[in-house]
């Protein structure tokens, strides 16, 4: 199939969101599939070492001053996305794609709109949503309660219910949007995991060396985007309380924006416990967290997205501190120890537990590095490839 996905976002940058576009489109064209993206202006180009064929087509500069690259809402993406409506468009027309794969409520809506401007060519339109909208956006700080907000959930309800079919990265979201959808298609297509990136890397202690990191530490580390609805803040209130139960742990934090983050560690004198890597690129989190004792998802379910940094952390075999949420439990496992209360506490909890255990430590780390081959993105390529094939 001729395959048009639609990225309303500065595409290639290294956070969940890209990862997840980027792998299925990898992992689609793997499967024989021609696959052309349109995206945003801004972004980095993929890596020749990827060899391939993927086309990535980008708005014009017209917005040249515009180079936000993390995520959240910005007014100025409605300017970003309606010339994204009209690139799409042209794409659509001169690819002649027998499926528009369109990620993120704002990607559906354009689909949406297009697949409607030339609806004698009868090309599919495949929903693909990340986390609830609205959510999101009362996460960022950019939508407070009343009636701005019904106006969103509104909104949000409609593009919901477009597309012949809907994918989502998530079981909470799948059951939140099925509702919505009325017997409409609905799939949850899990985030997966590269089993390639955890091939052919150094030693623990060479890949220590190579980032700077301590090694005679116990190494917990946090990867992604450090922005509220990630619940990063659960994650830096419990580092002291982690550090003040055992002090023989160093802690990575790898990511972006940073300066969201350093106001919480003024004044606490914790530099010594911990090195942050910003930005992170995807193509050299595998030596990471090769060279890490522990992985920590502290998000909760109140946005619906799933975690693609859980499975990370399983392919590089890693134990995972998290709290104890569906999602985790489907990835992880029923026996895989995770923070049952909701809090800075809870979490430093986990975390504590298995750096005080490094037998637990191996076990669950083993069980994770098995498990992870459950979710590789192969699988979820195969499944929307059914799914592509069915509407």
């Amino acid at each position: 199939m001729k395959i048009l996905v639609i990225a309303p976002t500065p595409f290639f940058s290294d956070r969940g969101t890209h990862i997840r576009i980027l792998e299925e489109a990898l992992a689609l064209e793997k499967r024989g599939h021609s696959v052309t993206l349109a995206t945003y202006h801004i972004g980095a180009d993929l890596p020749k070492r990827l060899e391939t064929n993927i086309d990535v087509r980008r708005i014009r500069r017209l917005l040249f001053w515009y180079k936000k690259l993390e995520a959240g809402p910005d007014w100025q993406k409605i300017i970003l996305d309606l010339l994204l409506i009209k690139k799409v468009f042209f794409l659509a027309r001169t690819k002649r794609p027998d499926v528009i794969h369109a990620h993120l409520h704002e990607g559906v809506a354009i689909g949406w709109i297009v697949q409607k401007l030339l609806f004698w060519r009868g090309i599919k339109l495949v929903g693909d949503f990340h986390g609830s909208l609205t959510k999101e956006m009362v996460s960022h700080d950019y939508l407070g309660a009343g009636f701005l907000k019904r106006v969103f959930q509104w909104i949000e309800a409609r593009i919901d219910n477009m597309g012949d079919v809907a994918v989502t990265s998530s079981w909470e979201n799948t059951q939140e949007i099925s509702a919505i959808r009325k017997g409409k298609s609905t799939e949850t297509l899990l985030d997966g995991v590269n089993d390639s990136w955890y091939q052919h890397l150094p030693s623990q202690s060479e890949a220590r060396k190579q980032l700077g990191l301590p090694e005679n530490k116990v190494i917990v580390t946090y990867t992604g985007a450090l922005i509220p609805n990630k619940g990063i803040q659960y994650f830096l209130e419990s580092i002291p309380l982690v550090l003040r139960s055992n002090p023989d742990v160093h802690f990575v934090i790898a990511g972006f924006p940073l300066d969201l983050i350093q106001p919480f560690f003024e004044g606490k004198n914790l530099s010594a416990s911990i090195t942050f890597i910003s930005p992170l690129s995807y193509f050299e989190l595998p030596k990471l967290l090769h060279a890490s004792d522990i992985g920590v998802d502290p998000k909760d379910v109140s946005v619906r997205q799933a975690s693609g940094k859980t499975l990370q952390y399983m392919g590089a075999g890693l134990p995972v501190a998290c709290f104890d949420t569906k999602n985790n439990r489907e990835y992880l496992g029923a026996e895989h120890e995770m923070a049952q209360d909701l809090s800075p506490s809870g979490l430093a909890d986990a975390i504590v537990n298995l750096v005080n255990d490094p037998k637990k430590r191996k076990r669950f780390g083993e069980e994770n590095r098995k498990r992870a081959f459950r979710f590789s993105w192969d699988v979820s390529a195969e499944k929307l490839e059914t799914l592509l094939k069915t509407v």
